[in-house]
């Protein structure tokens, strides 16, 4: 798919845009200085549509090799004064927290705004996290838009609200926001004028004991004019009509507005655009109107633990009757709304309306499939310590290759943590180039300093591909397509002092099922580089002169079409 060139869009013109390339409109119609990322499904299509109007525009975009680079530079930018939009999965968030929890202390005399994708229903992560938790306990902002038109506005106010409390602004969405398409009205893209210029303050900016306890008060001061901004917002709306009130956020409210809407009811109803600072005031004035009270939000009672502290005696559900995992649709929260107002109507049970399950597979042709047929034809007694990437999709039949996953670069770690466990099994990490960039160094370094007897196979199809064959550090590539160095992961690993270092084509089976044995009989650390470009992008770029096909007179398992080969 070609990248979308959203600075073309036509000012009062509508267009039917993607939940993130309207984010990437907003930021450019706010006046975008820089923009950094690194990919993580729901949230990748927002840098590469900033990317294709970077040069045109004349405003910095680029791949960070991990988000707490991403934010750092960022932040670097902010405090030069310039308005700043880094972009990431809620998983990514845990790894900027370290830069992100001492950033609300030091505050951005620019204006940052950071995307958090949140993941309801786990459909391309690890985990369900509610990140708008993390946006409490940084003590910034949380926006939460509802549709493709809102997470535009949304994304413009943000930076509005980053420049006027001198803050950052978490803008939360879900996958339903990122990957929907709706009617978006392009605005003004302004000219952008700004010059950097970073003013040394360093009772701000060095975060020592002495400067944080003291920023820190002055936090908890910025938190009540916060607090009130919140409350007073246009981007929150109240609609009374009846004793009976509902409050939602975020994709929730158009469920709620389905839902009121088939079952003809009479509810009143708060929708909450900014949900930290929680608008108290706002909440109370509603309360004052309301004598029973619904929360309806996906994940955690976020909103309905902070409700409940001002409800007094009215009586408050949310959780006791909706689900604190998983999605919601229409037909959930009808039945909930439904209940809540004693109305009886034919439920349909979640699993009712459920799709027939097609798991996803590797690739036909797939480098990794060869490399894992190779494994299974050499260990038995093994540990197979896996990690985040397409390559995850070898725990699955028929593979099974994969025994452990938790979060990028956990490989490493929990292959040396079964080492010195004493395990007896062979223990083999691995790792893909992009998530090896990401978090794998520092691991590895662990292993060579505290003497780990493990192998890993660092699996290179030189691409990010999970996410959309973004490029990496080992591409010689930039977001913007600039050619720049290409980092060696011979060279790499060699550097950080490992006992043993090889390359293996995969496709080449005999031959890596020979290096790959030797090593597994060798001490210390070893690491093999397993280099096999992606199928996908194999074909795309001519590097398949004769493409793969399966012998259907070998493969035994053919017919059930199990791995999608045919």
């Amino acid at each position: 798919m070609a990248k979308p060139e959203i600075h073309t869009l036509k000012e009062g013109n509508r267009y039917f845009l993607l939940g993130n390339h309207a984010i990437a409109r907003g930021a450019l119609e706010a006046g975008l200085n820089l923009a950094s990322a690194y990919p993580g499904t729901p949230s990748s299509e927002i840098i590469e549509a900033l990317a294709s109007s970077a040069r045109e525009l004349g405003f910095y975009a680029e791949w960070s090799v991990n988000e707490k680079v991403a934010l750092e530079v960022a932040i670097g930018a902010s405090y030069s004064g310039l308005r700043c939009l880094t972009a990431m999965k809620h998983v990514g968030v845990n790894v900027a927290l370290d830069a992100l929890a001492t950033l609300a202390y030091t505050g951005v005399p620019g204006a940052l705004v950071l995307v958090s994708a949140d993941d309801p229903g786990a459909h391309s992560s690890q985990n369900e996290q509610d990140n708008r938790i993390l946006a409490r306990f940084t003590k910034i902002f949380c926006l939460e838009p509802y549709d493709a038109q809102s997470a535009m506005d949304y994304t413009i106010k943000a930076f509005e609200i980053s420049e006027k409390f001198s803050i950052p602004v978490m803008l939360r969405t879900t996958t339903r926001i990122n990957h929907a398409r709706g009617d978006v009205l392009a605005g003004v893209l302004p000219k952008s004028g700004m010059k950097p210029e970073f003013k040394k303050n360093f009772s701000r900016y060095v975060c020592i004991p002495a400067n944080a306890r003291l920023l820190h008060r002055e936090l908890n001061k910025k938190l009540e004019a916060m607090e009130s901004y919140a409350s007073e917002s246009t981007l929150n709306n109240i609609r009374l009509n009846g004793s009976y009130g509902i409050i939602t956020s975020g994709v929730s409210r158009n469920y709620v507005r389905e839902a009121i809407d088939a079952l003809g009811a009479e509810v009143s109803l708060l929708e909450l655009g900014i949900t930290n600072p929680f608008p108290k005031q706002l909440v109370k004035r509603f309360l004052y109107k309301i004598d029973r009270i619904l929360v309806v939000e996906e994940l955690e009672p976020f909103i309905e633990e902070q409700v409940e502290t001002l409800a007094g005696d009215i009586e408050v559900s949310g959780k006791n009757i909706l689900p604190r995992d998983g999605e919601f649709n229409v037909e959930i929260v009808k039945n909930a709304v439904a209940g809540f107002l004693s109305l009886k109507i034919e439920r349909v049970k979640r699993e009712d309306i459920s799709p027939v399950p097609r798991p996803p597979v590797l690739c036909p042709g797939c480098g990794h499939r060869a490399l894992y047929h190779a494994l299974k034809k050499i260990t038995e007694k093994k540990i197979y310590s896996g990690d985040i990437g397409c390559y995850t999709l070898g725990a699955l039949e028929p593979l099974k290759t994969m025994d452990t996953c938790l979060c990028m670069g956990s490989s490493l770690g929990i292959a040396q943590g079964f080492y010195h466990a004493g395990v007896e099994e062979d223990i083999i990490a691995l790792i893909g180039d992009s998530t090896f960039f990401h978090a794998g160094i520092p691991s590895l370094l662990n292993a060579v300093y505290n003497r780990a007897n493990i192998l890993l196979i660092i699996m290179d199809n030189r691409t990010t591909a999970m996410t959309g064959h973004q490029p990496n550090p080992g591409m010689g590539v930039t977001a913007l397509g600039t050619k720049t160095v290409a980092v060696d992961l011979e060279e790499l690993v060699k550097a950080l002092k490992v006992d043993f270092v090889a390359r293996v084509k995969p496709g080449d089976l005999e031959a890596s099922i020979e290096i790959i044995k030797n090593a597994i009989d060798m001490p210390g650390v070893r690491v093999i580089i397993a280099e096999e470009p992606c199928a996908l992008m194999g074909r795309k770029l001519g590097l398949w002169k004769t493409p793969p096909e399966v012998a259907r007179e070998k493969c035994e398992g053919y017919l059930c079409r199990g791995c999608r080969a045919s």
